[in-house]
């Protein structure tokens, strides 16, 4: 298996399509049923060595403890609740509609009531899930191929974490614009006003540095690794990247640092590559904006001075 496999968003457009809408569905139980966390960690996906998972919600409410794990080798969906009850059903063949029903029939016979708001977020169309026959793609081989490449990213977002001792979220997967990311936080509040929505305050109440992959959108039709620094400071674009092939672009009034994922499979060492490009990114936003380089460092994860 070589580092990052290739995975051309025009291969499988129509899955990601449907695929995005299921992690979707799930992911608005996954909203309704956990404990809110800070900067909505609650929310996003967790990597598991066959896929996706929720991670255990309820048992706070009137529901069971259960967790909902999408599995992208086998291709199946299993909703396990923790007096070792389970339901799962095929993934391909499924239209978003017949997903949506098959889950909640599945939620609805373990004992698990949970209120969603059933359409999408912010794709290309408000179709409710129920209603939706459109959707229907599902190539296996590029399903499983999206979590390989999300376990292999997952994976150096991980090494890139250790490196700062700071507040920093878990690496996560979120169903929302499907991204996986690692954000690292200075600590200093954000002063923001009531016209900003609430997602977007609770996201960026504190000053933030984030990194990440996604696997390519209409904004920009081919996958990448970003890094930006929120809110943006003055002179950041005037920051050098690395590798040469990095470069900053312009994205909803501000700038994302962006490495293609083209680029990171074609250099001879694909792992470092992204990792010298995200710490360039992170020094560049933490010079700008002031935060305390030294004071947060951890190389290879380790604090301990004598070690």
């Amino acid at each position: 298996m070589e580092p990052f496999p290739d995975i051309p968003l025009a291969a499988w457009a129509d899955t990601k399509a449907t695929l995005h809408r299921f992690e979707q569905i799930v992911g608005k139980v996954r909203l309704g049923a956990s404990v809110r966390r800070n900067h909505w960690w609650h929310v996003p996906f967790h990597v598991t060595g066959r896929g996706i998972t929720t991670r255990p919600m309820g048992g706070l409410d009137d529901n069971p403890v259960f967790a909902i794990d999408f599995d992208f080798v086998g291709h199946r969906l299993t909703v396990d609740v923790i007096d070792g009850r389970s339901v799962s059903f095929a993934l391909p063949g499924r239209s978003v509609a017949a997903f949506h029903r098959e889950l909640f029939a599945a939620l609805d016979h373990l004992g698990i009531h949970v209120a969603v708001k059933a359409e999408p977020f912010d794709l290309d169309d408000d179709v409710p899930f129920a209603k939706d026959t459109a959707h229907a793609a599902y190539d296996p081989v590029m399903v499983t191929r999206y979590w390989q490449v999300l376990a292999q990213v997952a994976q150096v977002l991980e090494r890139y974490a250790a490196d700062f001792s700071g507040k920093t979220s878990p690496v996560h997967h979120f169903w929302h614009t499907f991204d996986i990311a690692v954000t690292r936080f200075s600590g200093r509040k954000v002063e923001q006003g009531p016209e900003v929505d609430p997602v977007t305050r609770e996201a960026y109440s504190e000053e933030v540095i984030s990194a990440g992959f996604w696997f390519g959108d209409r904004n920009m039709p081919e996958p990448a690794f970003y890094s930006y620094t929120a809110p943006e400071p003055a002179g950041l674009t005037e920051e050098p990247l690395r590798p040469e092939e990095a470069f900053w672009m312009p994205s909803r009034g501000s700038h994302l640092a962006i490495l293609r994922y083209a680029d990171a499979r074609s250099a001879a060492d694909p792992r470092g590559t992204v990792l010298d490009f995200l710490h360039s990114a992170y020094r560049a936003g933490a010079r700008r904006a002031g935060w305390d380089i030294d004071a947060t460092r951890s190389p290879g994860g380790v604090t301990d001075p004598l070690a």
